[in-house]
Formats: C-alpha cells, sequence, structure tokens
C-alpha cells in the first residue's frame, strides 16, 4: 500500500539503516534490493536507466546511486497522518492551473488566489474558501462574492482526499511505476 512520498535524503537514510528496500519496476515485474545490491546495480547506469523510466541521479565522493522511485518499508508501527497541508501549490494542483471563474489554463505566475467569500466579509483560509484564480479575474471580482461581483464558480472547491501534486505526477510517463502502487492505495484504503 502506498504510505508516503518522501525525498531522495529520506529514502536513502532508510535504505542505509536496513528500515526499507528499494523496489524496481521492470516491464511489469517487480525486484527487491538493499541498499548495497542497489548500489552495484547502480554502476551499471546503461542497465538501469532505460527509457521513459529514466532515473534520477546523485554523487557522492566514491559513486553515483540511481534516485529509486518507489521503496518499501520493511516495518512501521503506524501510518503517518494523510492530512493534505492548505497551501498554494496544493490549491493550484488541485485547480490545475485553471481560473475558476473563467476557465482558462495559466502558467503559476500569471495565478492568485482567490477567496471566494472575501476576508473583508468574514471568509477565511480553507480548502472550500480558496480557488485559483487569474489576474484579471481576481481585479474583477475584487473585495465582492462572485454573486455580488455577477461571476459564477466553474466548480465548487474540496478538500482533496490525497495530495494532489501527486494526481498530477501520476500523469507524466516519469512516474509510471507509481501507478500500480497508487491505484491500489486507492481501492483499498480504509474508508473513515
Amino acid at each position: 500500500m502506498a504510505v508516503r512520498v518522501v525525498d531522495a535524503r529520506r529514502a536513502f537514510s532508510m535504505l542505509v539503516r536496513n528500515m526499507a528496500e528499494v523496489i524496481r519496476v521492470d516491464d511489469g515485474s517487480y525486484t527487491a534490493h538493499d541498499f548495497d545490491s542497489w548500489a552495484d546495480l547502480s554502476e551499471y547506469r546503461d542497465a538501469i536507466n532505460d527509457g521513459v523510466e529514466a532515473y534520477e541521479w546523485i554523487r557522492t565522493v566514491r559513486m553515483q546511486l540511481a534516485v529509486p522511485k518507489v521503496i518499501r518499508l520493511l516495518g512501521y508501527d503506524r501510518l503517518p497522518n494523510q492530512d493534505v497541508k492548505l497551501n498554494r501549490r496544493n490549491i493550484f494542483a488541485r485547480d490545475r492551473n485553471i481560473c475558476q471563474y473563467c476557465g482558462s489554463h495559466f502558467p503559476t505566475s500569471e495565478l492568485s488566489l482567490d477567496h471566494i467569500v472575501p476576508r473583508t466579509q468574514g471568509g477565511g483560509s480553507s480548502w472550500t474558501n480558496l480557488v485559483c484564480c487569474c489576474v484579471a479575474c481576481n481585479s474583477r471580482k475584487g473585495g465582492r462574492t462572485p454573486v455580488q461581483a455577477s461571476m459564477k464558480l466553474i466548480r465548487k472547491p474540496v478538500k482533496p482526499a490525497r495530495n494532489p501534486v501527486i494526481s498530477i505526477r501520476l500523469g507524466h510517463d516519469k512516474y509510471a511505476s507509481w501507478r500500480a502502487f497508487l491505484d491500489h492505495a486507492y481501492w483499498s484504503v480504509e474508508l473513515r
């Protein structure tokens, strides 16, 4: 079951301490590697760096190591908190960089966040009150609600069940090896 996305530093820390092992997905088959066997396999860069599943690499003083895409915990005492952080990146990812008023797609540099119920009218910063908005629509709406500004939301904002950035990455071929694990997690996670 997919538990969490961790950075390369954390992954290697768990591998070196034998808390996890690398799972290499190769044409639908899975092979497990401890840190030493992963370091040995990393020496054969051409064999491991195949096609769209190309690995990112880090360099140490003595060697280069492929950054694993999937690691498996060998044991854990509890599941980590799965709460999704309310931040700008996650809101842009949830709304897929689409202005929730005009429906146009923009790069993040041309977007802002809009409080549906403005803070001046008692609206707070929450998943259900913040949307991705282009600068033009945000200026047009001003300090009013969408009804007061005669504007309509494309879709009602909701709090995502899992990190929306992961959903965007799943569409990229680079992260194809994640799909099998996250699809399984979607269907087998306990509902509360």
